[in-house]
């Protein structure tokens, strides 16, 4: 615990006790010896008084916040302070969070009437996956004679777990799907009908036949000649470079986000869609499925993901897709492209999936290298600088236009506009294979 911090009217009588001791020293005069000690005296029982009430003030923490944090989205919280003295109280505090969390807030003032609470809301943002306990929270009590601050610490307890992002914006209508509305495409319009069959988890209700539900007193459904859904595998880069800072976001906080809202978004289409996560190894893999139950494991494995420290090997990554999935598919793959050669693991990993597969390589640009690339030099350094941004950049396109080349589609966007790029890719694959 930290130590007493003296206010101002500790200091002014600590002052006044030494002035008088000064004087009565100087003047060698009988009627001031002994005064210092009467400024001391009530410094000290000022304390005494203060620390006692301090100790029956009853301070209490209790933090409000919801129980799923989204990944790289801020969330309000609430620190509610409760005290049982009957006048009020003022206390600082410096708010501390989980190290992958950035809290909004430097030290902050709050006065609690008396016997009552107070309620001070906050924003943080949860940049990584995975469960944290809250850190206790460091506070100090000014004295009700403002001769001290009392230091406390304050352990509320509070456990979050951060979850990948849900989709936002436009598509947020149809991409909630996965969590209670329905907005796709017309399934089976215009095509013909092939079968019945036993109802599947995912099935949308357009495609159950209820007359022969009642007769059998279960769900069936119907398969169509012409199905035009598509099957989609969502593969991620969790290797070591994953882990390199991009904007408030890791890279691998980005593809995760982006596989998420991706999948959401394909499950209200009612497309299938599959996931593998790899670094030197595959490390994880779901088969495509459609529906709600598919896009919630797949939220589930990739809450559970986290960025190894081996390198990347997009090669096994593919083998392991190539034994996922039989039928020809859209392969999405969420990884960097910074060492993207003639010969590299991902030029051969898009070439192992070539023709049978259809694979789409979506990548992070780097905000920094672009702007250093076009700025003026101030500096003898600043030449230096611009050239290594200005042929990161170009190397950079010049992999794009490699991997194009080759039959694989490629992006590299921003942070903030990787999503919506990948967004309308995906769409636009969807309305080719319709045409």
């Amino acid at each position: 615990m930290s130590a007493v911090s003296l206010r101002r009217n500790a200091l002014l009588l600590a002052i006044a006790t030494a002035l008088v001791a000064v004087a009565a020293d100087w003047n060698r005069a009988a009627g001031l010896v002994g005064l210092w000690g009467i400024p001391c005296g009530l410094l000290l029982v000022g304390l005494a008084y203060e620390s006692w009430v301090v100790a029956r003030c009853g301070l209490s923490l209790v933090i409000e916040a919801p129980q799923r944090w989204l990944l790289g989205r801020k969330s309000a919280m609430r620190f509610g302070f409760a005290q049982v003295l009957r006048l009020p109280l003022t206390i600082e505090f410096a708010p501390s969070a989980p190290a992958f969390v950035e809290l909004d807030a430097a030290v902050v003032a709050v006065k609690i009437p008396a016997q009552d609470c107070v309620q001070t809301e906050l924003h943080a943002n949860a940049c990584r996956l995975g469960t944290a306990t809250w850190p206790p929270q460091r506070v100090r009590i000014a004295g009700p004679l403002g001769l001290a601050w009392w230091p406390r610490v304050l352990s509320p307890a509070l456990q979050m777990n951060v979850v990948p992002d849900l989709l936002r914006g436009a598509r947020g209508g149809p991409g909630a799907d996965a969590f209670g509305s329905r907005a796709g495409i017309a399934v089976a319009a215009g095509a013909e009908f092939l079968r019945l069959r036993a109802y599947r988890v995912g099935d949308p209700p357009r495609v159950i036949d209820w007359r022969a539900t009642a007769r059998s007193r279960r769900l069936v459904s119907r398969d169509f000649a012409s199905d035009q859904r598509l099957e989609m595998v969502i593969v991620i880069d969790a290797g070591r470079a994953s882990g390199i800072w991009a904007g408030e976001l890791d890279r691998f906080g980005h593809y995760v986000n982006v596989a998420a809202r991706l999948a959401q978004y394909a499950a209200s289409q009612e497309d299938m869609v599959g996931l593998v996560t790899y670094a030197a190894q595959p490390l994880a893999a779901l088969a495509p499925a459609r529906g709600a139950a598919a896009v919630m494991r797949m939220r589930a494995l990739l809450a559970a993901s986290k960025v190894e420290v081996s390198e990347s090997n997009a090669l096994q990554a593919a083998i392991r897709v190539r034994s996922l999935v039989r039928q020809r598919s859209l392969i999405v793959l969420l990884t960097d492209l910074d060492d993207t050669t003639a010969t590299g693991q991902l030029v051969q990993a898009v070439r192992l999936l070539l023709p049978k597969h259809l694979p789409f390589v979506a990548a992070l640009s780097s905000a920094a290298a672009e702007t250093l690339a076009r700025a003026p030099a101030r500096e003898w350094l600043d030449p230096y600088r611009v050239l290594a941004a200005q042929e990161y950049c170009t190397g950079q396109a010049r992999k794009v236009r490699a991997l194009n080349a080759l039959g694989a589609p490629t992006l590299v966007a921003r942070p903030e506009q990787l999503e919506r790029a990948v967004l309308e890719s995906y769409a636009n694959f969807r309305r080719q294979r319709r045409a």
